[in-house]
Formats: C-alpha cells, sequence, structure tokens
C-alpha cells in the first residue's frame, strides 16, 4: 500500500462480536496512543448508509450479484470519502467489514463466483487492501442464536447460508494466512478483546503514534 497508515478489517458472520470488537479495539488503541477512524461497510457515508438501507431492508428480492454491485458501489465511496484519506494521515483504520464479506457472502455462499468476485473487488479498491484482518469465527448455530430473531434480509437467511458464508471467511484465510488471522469468537467478549488488541498492537509501526 502505497500509504503510511494501517488498516484493519474485522469479519465473520451475523452474530460473531466483529461489531463490538470493532468498536472496543478503536477505543483500546486510541488509548495507547493511535490515531483512529472506525467505519462499517457499508454506511459511514452517505451513499452507503442509503445502500445499506436497500440491501438490508428492502422488500424487493435482489440476486447476489446485485448485492455485490451494491456492496462495491458503497465501498469505493467509503474508500474514497474515509478510508483513503485517514491512511494517507497516518491513522489507523478500523472497518467493520470489507472485501472480503462479498467475496464470502455474495460468492460461497450466494453462489457468485468467488474468483471473478475476488477479482473484481480489489479492481474497486485499487491498493486499498487490508494490512491486517481478524475474522471471528463462530458456528453459525451460535451466531444466530446470539442474534435471536432475524432483523434484516441477510440475517433471515437461514443457518446453512451462513455456514456456507462461515466456510468461506475460512477459505479466504487459507489463501491468505499472513494477512487473515481467524480467532474463535466463541470465547469471552473481554478475552477477544485483550487478544485481538495485542495481535494488532504487535503489528503496528510505531509512527502511527501521536506525536
Amino acid at each position: 500500500m502505497a500509504t503510511r497508515g494501517f488498516f484493519i478489517t474485522l469479519e465473520g458472520i451475523e452474530g460473531s462480536g466483529k461489531t463490538t470488537q470493532a468498536r472496543r479495539l478503536a477505543a483500546a488503541l486510541r488509548r495507547r496512543g493511535y490515531r483512529v477512524v472506525l467505519v462499517r461497510d457499508p454506511g459511514s457515508t452517505s451513499l452507503g448508509r442509503g445502500l445499506r438501507r436497500v440491501l438490508l431492508h428492502s422488500r424487493q428480492a435482489l440476486s447476489p450479484l446485485s448485492e455485490a454491485l451494491l456492496f462495491f458501489a458503497a465501498r469505493l465511496q467509503l474508500v474514497e470519502e474515509q478510508i483513503r484519506p485517514a491512511l494517507a494521515r497516518g491513522w489507523v483504520v478500523v472497518c467493520d467489514r470489507f472485501h472480503d464479506s462479498t467475496v464470502a457472502y455474495q460468492g460461497d455462499a450466494g453462489g457468485v463466483d468467488p474468483a471473478w468476485l475476488e477479482q473484481a473487488g480489489r479492481r474497486v479498491v485499487g491498493t486499498i487492501m487490508p494490512n491486517l484482518t481478524i475474522v471471528l469465527d463462530v458456528p453459525a448455530g451460535v451466531g444466530l442464536a446470539r442474534l435471536g430473531e432475524a432483523h434484516d434480509r441477510i440475517e433471515g437467511k437461514g443457518r446453512a447460508f451462513h455456514e456456507r458464508v462461515r466456510k468461506g471467511f475460512r477459505r479466504l484465510a487459507r489463501r491468505e494466512p499472513k494477512r487473515i488471522i481467524v480467532v474463535d469468537g466463541t470465547q469471552p467478549a473481554s478475552t477477544l478483546l485483550e487478544y485481538i488488541t495485542s495481535l494488532v498492537h504487535a503489528r503496528l509501526p510505531r509512527q502511527n503514534r501521536r506525536r
């Protein structure tokens, strides 16, 4: 990456705890003196919030490819508005979901060719790929039980779908073991935070701290 910052993404199936851990990780890094931007994909831009409503709450049926293309559009806007500028300033970016989610959800679970999504998705974001991706791994039954009833279209796709998503993340981790680290997401939240924070802190360059 031709930037001075450090880009971290958290991934996982629904109910894995990644949103909670992303928020807590950002707070922990700030306490350690890092400049941090916390974003979610989609949802941290005006366009992203609008597309998020369509993707999660539209009553109109969407094909997996249509979903992927909408995610691409929201992601590109997020990169241009927030991620790229923050990295250029030398900040740490913590992002709740990114490129890998589209490959796992719309590809491995949804039936769109994962290799095509991988290539197309990387063309969309260009050089802005994570330095480190943490996948919180939980069985689909555990994640869905944590959620209770489904609150959106994707949560409601059923256990078999979410188990395919889980397998997709694990497949991606086997392909890119240096970038993607799979963590047992069934551990207590405080234990997870301590482990994730130490893992991240060991990889962060010192220049990302406040001066």
